[in-house]
């Protein structure tokens, strides 16, 4: 279909919120350009290559991959055979200091087994803590997940249900209600962290990423979720998309109130019928919209706004090391010597402490194309406080201490002897987050979501602020992680109207 009035848009951001809506979007009829500051696919979900190891930035899991599925196939396309995505048994392994280990799989026996070896007791509170998990699937995925929230109805509406579930109850207080093995709590209570929740303050309802586990397992890409980038990339172009990388956007622009374009730094303006920003929705408003007046996300609104947690992420490459750790998996969970006390440090307190707990990914035992034959590609990721803190660290600084200590809990807990084998790192800090992604606060997950910063609390995905403005990715509705960001696009595709088709011209019989 040609460029025209009335089918033009534009997205900003090409991470998985951004590809995914672009998908929709060309699916619909529209003519789609995608620009995106940095020079890949993927944005916190991309790669860098150094050494011969690829470095998978960010997320490394993949969940409810019916998601991804129901994308590619609304594209008329099909997942399985863009994507090699694999199950993962164990999903990972949680390690505590005292030596005790938990791995996490999806059959219900064998996390029972689990259970029965840490604390027998705590077996039938687990089954009711599954109980609980299926509940809340129930009402906040199903329910609500690829859903419009926009709407306050839509909100209250589910707060009978809400109540009945007691969602004013943190995971981690669901948790304690239902087992008592301290190990076991963290166990059932840390998945928030994923998707940048403190699972002392955030709501009971995600205790349904537990069903969401056991229902439809954990799984990884080959390639990495950079390789699920650049299949979606490929559906864009193919639909007659256009992708620009290395093309930073400065400000959307308007006609009356309703959106019409984006300006870019360089002054160049990309005209369009409708704009969609997989940008930050914090940098959406802030930046992107700083010389229009806002009635909901003002400046004041945002410097009020509980942000999620930020990281320290050290990716590294080891010579030699394939056969070394074979007790070292794809991933592990390294918890610390605290867990609420840390929790509270990080996002409470805003206080870099001097004990951590590292999520640490070592995609090299499953995927070759990770690392060099016979190496290994890792990376240790420390949850941190973010920079918007009044307490605020100096990275700059503190960047090659952090690593060091970082460096002694993997050798003296996981990998000896690591400092022998290590050939290549990069190290990513909040500040790096801030700069690269443009999140505020350096920030790795948008906007903390808390029960009252969810659903229709959150950024909407279709514009209080403007007409035709659309927002997706981690700080709209439903969410961070990767099945919350496609689903956002799967929401846009139900708020967007189709491309009217021209009627066909019937010529009379002569």
């Amino acid at each position: 279909m040609a460029r025209s009035a009335g089918n033009r848009a534009v997205v900003v951001g090409a991470g998985l919120g951004g590809l995914a809506s672009a998908m929709r979007l060309g699916a619909k009829g529209w003519h789609v350009t995608v620009v995106d500051r940095i020079d890949s696919p993927g944005g916190r979900g991309s790669a860098i290559t150094k050494d011969g190891h690829r470095f998978d930035l960010g997320p490394t899991i993949i969940t409810v991959p019916q998601v991804f599925e129901a994308l590619w196939e609304a594209c008329g396309h099909d997942f399985h055979k863009d994507v090699d995505l694999r199950p993962l048994d164990p999903f990972y392994e949680i390690r505590w200091p005292d030596g005790s280990v938990f791995a996490a799989r999806q059959k219900t026996e064998d996390m029972l087994t689990e259970i029965r070896r840490l604390s027998p007791s705590d077996e039938k509170g687990y089954l009711r803590f599954l109980k609980d998990a299926h509940r809340r699937y129930v009402v906040g995925f199903e329910g609500m997940v690829a859903k419009p929230m926009h709407r306050a109805w839509e909100t209250i509406k589910v707060l009978p249900e809400f109540a009945l579930l007691r969602a004013d109850r943190s995971i981690l207080s669901l948790a304690r209600a239902r087992v008592k093995d301290e190990r076991l709590r963290m166990a059932l209570s840390f998945h928030p962290l994923f998707i940048g929740g403190d699972p002392a303050n955030v709501t009971s309802m995600y205790a349904l990423v537990s069903h969401l586990e056991k229902e439809y397992g954990v799984h990884y890409a080959v390639g990495g979720v950079a390789a699920m980038a650049r299949a979606m990339e490929k559906i864009v172009r193919g639909q007659g998309g256009q992708i620009r990388y290395n093309t930073t956007a400065d400000e959307i622009t308007f006609n009356g109130n309703k959106a019409d374009g984006l300006k870019l730094v360089t002054g160049e303006v990309i005209p369009a019928d409708i704009v969609v920003s997989n940008a930050d929705a914090g940098h959406t408003y802030s930046q992107l919209m700083r010389n229009r007046p806002k009635k909901r996300w003002t400046k004041k609104k945002l410097n009020r706004t509980r942000w999620s947690m930020g990281l320290f992420v050290w990716y590294f490459g080891t010579k030699g090391t394939r056969d070394k750790w074979k007790d070292v998996g794809h991933h592990t969970i390294l918890s610390g010597p605290r867990y609420e006390g840390l929790l509270n440090d990080i996002f409470i307190k805003g206080h870099l402490a001097d004990d951590m707990s590292l999520y640490v990914h070592r995609p090299s035992v499953n995927d070759p194309t990770a690392a060099p034959e016979g190496d290994d590609t890792f990376y240790a990721l420390s949850p941190v406080p973010h920079i918007g803190h009044a307490d605020n660290v100096d990275w700059s600084e503190m960047a090659e201490t952090y690593k060091a200590k970082v460096l002694k809990t993997l050798e003296d807990r996981m990998l000896p002897g690591l400092s022998e084998h290590i050939t290549t790192s990069e190290v990513f800090t909040p500040e790096t987050f801030r700069e690269r992604y443009l999140s505020p606060h350096g920030c790795g997950f948008s906007i903390e979501p808390r029960i009252l910063q969810s659903a229709w609390f959150r950024p909407h995905n279709v514009s209080e602020e403007a007409e035709g403005l659309y927002l997706v990715g981690a700080g709209t509705h439903p969410g961070a992680g990767l099945p919350g960001v496609v689903s956002s696009a799967e929401v846009l595709a139900k708020l967007v109207p189709d491309v009217p088709r021209a009627p066909e011209l019937k010529v009379a019989a002569e």
